[in-house]
């Protein structure tokens, strides 16, 4: 008799043991002979030698499985165990498996297209208005390249303009004051790494979500980063981002222009870079519009109304301003 002891680290447990430890107990069921005890991410199994090696090996395709898709069910467990390809629904521009096993895609052409765009790029711009799930998309690869190994971990950022971008702040001082606007990409992250696994990423600081304030001073290697809200941060904050990047890096920066919540007097950081980049090979640039908004049908026509009001205001301010004192001679 031998013992092994295996452990599940790729995979979530919640995922792989199932509801009520339903998974668990169907692989018992399978391998009749061997005494097996699972707790937390440690399985261990005595038995014979051949048969514990097998199990062994059965075990890590379950995680691999697992891992990949975030999922498994009893189906997946009877195939794989007894030997056969688990049968999968073919899924056209599947990015990865969110939380219990949804598929994560470029779901319209320009998503489809950043993802082309940012494997063929070390610094991609993705441009485009709010709901068109450029940052989601983002996010997405960065995670999926994670999984995948190619990287060691994840960098996302945004300027937090409103909490005013300084580097004063205590540590817990600064983590309650920017959290608020770094939120929306913790929300992506929660669709697409389990609970544990995702605390454990960050702890060990494998994922980091920063103000941009704190990218100063740093290397970026072995990392996908992503900034998000690009279009608020000023000329000398996207220099200082841009030049961070390191060996086996890359980055993706979204915003859209039209959304500049910074002063007047200060010049987007983002149009900048568009401009002063618009010729250097190596970048890649994706332009979102109307037609790529998926959230709420509403969302689109309310982006719509805005639009043509901002038109309007505009025609009415080239109307009423007042002519050149040259054009009133005759």
């Amino acid at each position: 008799m031998i013992e092994r002891i295996i452990i599940i680290d790729n995979a979530d447990p919640v995922n792989f043991y199932g509801v009520n430890n339903a998974n668990m107990q169907l692989i018992r069921n399978l391998f009749p002979k061997l005494r097996i005890a699972a707790r937390g991410s440690v399985i261990k199994v005595i038995g014979e030698d051949s048969e514990t090696a097998e199990f062994e090996r059965k075990i890590k395709e379950l995680e691999e499985y697992a891992s990949h898709r975030n999922n498994l069910t009893e189906e997946v467990i009877l195939d794989i165990i007894k030997g056969d390809a688990p049968k999968e629904l073919k899924k056209d521009n599947v990015i990865i498996y969110g939380i219990n096993g949804k598929p994560i895609q470029g779901r319209t052409p320009n998503q489809q297209k950043l993802v082309e765009t940012f494997a063929e790029n070390d610094l991609t711009f993705a441009l485009g208005p709010a709901g068109t799930g450029k940052t989601y998309v983002a996010i997405a690869l960065a995670v999926r390249a994670l999984k995948n190994k190619e990287i060691r971990r994840i960098i996302l950022s945004r300027p937090a303009v409103e909490a005013g971008e300084k580097l004063g702040f205590l540590p817990g001082d600064m983590k309650d004051k920017i959290d608020p606007y770094l939120q929306p990409l913790y929300d992506a992250l929660e669709d697409m790494i389990p609970a544990v696994k995702l605390k454990e990423y960050m702890e060990s600081k494998v994922i980091q979500i920063a103000p941009l304030a704190f990218m100063r001073g740093r290397t970026l290697s072995d990392a996908i980063i992503v900034l998000d809200e690009a279009q608020n941060t000023t000329t000398h904050q996207i220099k200082m981002f841009l030049t961070r990047l390191g060996m086996n890096a890359k980055m993706i920066i979204t915003g859209d222009v039209t959304q500049i919540d910074l002063p007047r007097s200060t010049q987007s950081g983002l149009i900048q870079a568009l401009k002063v980049l618009k010729d250097v090979p190596g970048i890649g640039k994706v332009e979102f519009g109307k037609k790529d908004i998926v959230r709420h049908a509403l969302v689109q026509r309310i982006v719509e109304a805005y639009e043509k009001a901002d038109n309007e205001r505009e025609k009415e301010a080239r109307e009423h301003a007042p002519s050149h004192p040259d054009q009133d001679r005759s």
